[in-house]
């Protein structure tokens, strides 16, 4: 099958969505005759070489794109750039008698960029698209306020209804791709052909089995992410305080401003034993966190994925996260469980019983982390993610 995959950044020594995408390129480019279009970075490794199995065609990423890279990161202002690049390469391709099976425009992952794929008599799948959660009402008051480039998002619902080329782009995609059902909702005002829920993120490996229950002793439940307020360390450490009859204990590493403001809050409510804040930790440190709790509470409340979900689910643990966005899709009840999101205050209280639940029942405790490391093996690994792909690929171009 010969593919064409289209993203504006393609990185393996990178991180973030430029990561995600070559681990995908890279194992696409096992099972098809693939080519890559993309933006290059100066002074990283060439793409031709992290890919030797694909063709591979890069222009330079323009140098006034990259001077702030969360606001790179967020707009992708240099896509029209990057867009009219590739529309052009694939005119020239085409006229010289150039084919392809089927083409995959696979970032930005943000559902709000026209695709320069929709001119040309090639099936083409976009996606897996995430983002655009809005802050649930009730939380939106401790939010606070977020950077202008942020609330922009607020204006994607107008254009789905009213952009006629982002409409023309998904309308006429051979299938559109999420990273849970709930984009299918948010894309409810474009007549799509074919979508699908495909989790963006994978896995290279699971970590050993743990083939025994955990020792007696405190529990330790562990929250990883960005210090944010949507990412529901709060609430974890809210719920801590309904916990003091428990021998439980919670560890968080991540670094942001929400940090101090946790701190504060475990402080206040008599909690500075039984909490500890790592702040940002490397990478060995976190695997080595993973390694030694019990419980993943990851209760992010406008989280489009959660790549650190399977990052504690390799390890073999159960999480507790919030019913909705990403998460909601990622862990099922074989896994882990899901609290509703609803007010601060109930929420806290949910979690809290969701903590106890496990707490007191350590078969079940037990039983829920090995089903959560055997469905990221089964669902995860960058091989099986790939062979899925290409059936779907498949499907469409039969």
């Amino acid at each position: 099958m010969k593919l064409l995959l289209i993203a504006p950044n393609i990185d393996g020594t990178d991180i973030g969505e430029a990561y995600i995408a070559f681990k995908w390129a890279e194992a696409l480019s096992r099972l098809t005759d693939l080519t890559v279009l993309s933006f290059e970075r100066p002074g990283r490794a060439p793409l031709s070489a992290q890919l030797p199995g694909a063709r591979v065609v890069t222009w330079p990423e323009p140098a006034w794109a990259r001077r702030n890279e969360r606001l790179n990161a967020m707009l992708k202002p240099a896509w029209p750039i990057f867009a009219a690049h590739v529309r052009r390469w694939i005119t020239v391709a085409i006229s010289q008698g150039d084919t392809f099976d089927i083409a995959h425009q696979l970032m930005p992952q943000a559902a709000r960029y026209a695709s320069p794929l929709r001119h040309f008599p090639v099936p083409y799948v976009i996606g897996p698209l995430g983002g655009a959660l809005s802050t649930p009402e009730g939380f939106q008051a401790e939010a606070g306020s977020a950077p202008l480039f942020t609330r922009l998002r607020n204006l994607d619902g107008f254009r789905f209804r009213h952009d006629p080329w982002l409409r023309a782009s998904y309308a006429n995609a051979a299938c559109v791709l999420g990273v849970a059902p709930y984009v299918r909702d948010i894309l409810a005002a474009i007549p799509l052909k074919r979508f699908e829920a495909v989790l963006e993120l994978g896995i290279d490996n699971v970590a050993p089995l743990r083939t025994t229950p955990r020792a007696p002793g405190p529990l330790r439940l562990l929250h990883v992410g960005r210090g944010v307020r949507t990412k529901g360390l709060r609430d974890t450490v809210r719920a801590m305080a309904l916990l003091r009859d428990l021998p439980v204990t919670l560890t968080s590493a991540g670094g942001g401003e929400e940090i101090a403001l946790c701190r504060a809050e475990a402080a206040a409510l008599g909690l500075s034993d039984r909490v500890t804040f790592l702040d940002r930790q490397p990478r060995d440190r976190i695997e080595d966190l993973y390694r030694s709790h019990d419980i993943f509470v990851f209760p992010s409340f406008r989280e489009p994925a959660g790549g650190v979900l399977y990052e504690a689910m390799r390890h073999a643990l159960p999480v507790i996260t919030a019913a909705r966005g990403g998460p909601d899709f990622i862990i099922d009840d074989t896994c882990g469980l899901r609290v509703p999101v609803s007010t601060p205050d109930r929420f806290a209280t949910d979690i809290a019983t969701a903590i106890r639940a496990l707490a007191t029942a350590p078969d079940r405790l037990f039983q829920l982390g090995t089903a959560a490391r055997a469905k990221v093996e089964r669902d995860g690994l960058w091989p099986a993610k790939a062979a899925r792909m290409v059936a779907l690929y498949q499907s469409i171009v039969t």
